[in-house]
């Protein structure tokens, strides 16, 4: 077999997340039908690099499918391009708008888009003013009425950095892990640029368990309307449990931002190491 990796971007709105589930429109229903229309074989089964929940976004998913050699070789047809050329350019022939596949390459030894994973990084942005209340971006920003205190925000999300258990912001499943590495999370106010006004979390960790960053996000939030002091996150992570003012926010402001790999060389250790240890953990598939 040949392993395929495709790096693609979606708009969350109308996908019910990323899973497969019945009678619903979802990311890896529609790639893998995509991709059984221009293969012209039965709906490949796709790996993914982080499982996305309903509505939220992405710039920079990573995937990989495993391809009979015979069957990738036949993807040109009778033209004289590549088969990465073909596959890229018929695969988005027969995808809908609001997904689209930028990259396709075949994927070096020892890939694989989920366990090879260094990081993942996410943004979520928000909009605290009626100023900033733009129709234009409104399905991928979080709307506020007041203010808040970007400041304290950042403060209190400081404290949480490191190799944690954060039972406290995941929806509990059964016998699986909830320790993860979250490596940043930064609150800014967006200066200049598209973003100009708006309040963005830079969230970046190995990986999440289901539910993490939107309920770090809405702690956040908490904290930024001024209804818990700053140390208030850092006492629920504590505590282990969960805390009905830690809301998990809205998932249209959500965006998978990018996926980071070791070196080619070191894919195959690093794939073995992260799937050795989920396999002791249980941990189920990263969410954000």
């Amino acid at each position: 077999m040949i392993r395929i990796r495709l790096d693609i971007a979606y708009r969350g709105t109308d996908f019910a997340g990323w899973a497969v589930q019945p009678g619903l429109r979802t990311v890896q229903g529609v790639l893998e039908e995509g991709l059984s229309r221009v293969l012209r074989v039965p709906a490949p089964r796709v790996a993914v690099a982080g499982r996305t929940d309903s509505g939220v976004h992405s710039r920079g998913q990573v995937v990989h499918v495993d391809l009979d050699p015979a069957v990738w070789a036949s993807v040109p047809g009778q033209s004289a391009r590549t088969s990465v050329q073909a596959m890229t350019s018929r695969l988005n022939g027969v995808l809908p708008d609001d997904l689209v596949v930028h990259r396709v390459q075949e994927a070096p030894p020892g890939f694989h888009a989920r366990f090879g994973a260094l990081l993942r990084r996410y943004s979520y942005r928000v909009a605290d003013s009626f100023e900033l209340h733009d129709p234009l971006r409104r399905e991928w920003t979080l709307w506020l009425r007041r203010e808040l205190d970007v400041e304290a925000m950042h403060t209190s999300m400081q404290p949480l950095l490191g190799i944690r258990d954060f039972a406290a912001f995941c929806r509990p499943r059964p016998g699986a892990t909830t320790i993860r590495h979250l490596q940043e999370l930064s609150w800014t106010r967006v200066a200049e640029g598209p973003d100009t006004g708006l309040v963005v979390a830079r969230v970046q960790a190995d990986a999440f368990c289901h539910n993490m960053v939107r309920a770090l996000v809405g702690a956040s939030l908490t904290v930024g309307q001024g209804r818990r002091p700053v140390t208030w996150p850092a006492e629920v992570l504590a505590l282990g449990q969960r805390d009905p003012l830690a809301a998990v926010v809205p998932g249209h402001g959500l965006v998978l931002e990018e996926v980071h790999y070791p070196a080619d060389e070191d894919l195959a250790d690093h794939a073995e190491r992260a799937r050795s240890r989920r396999t002791d953990e249980h941990v189920w598939e990263p969410h954000g």
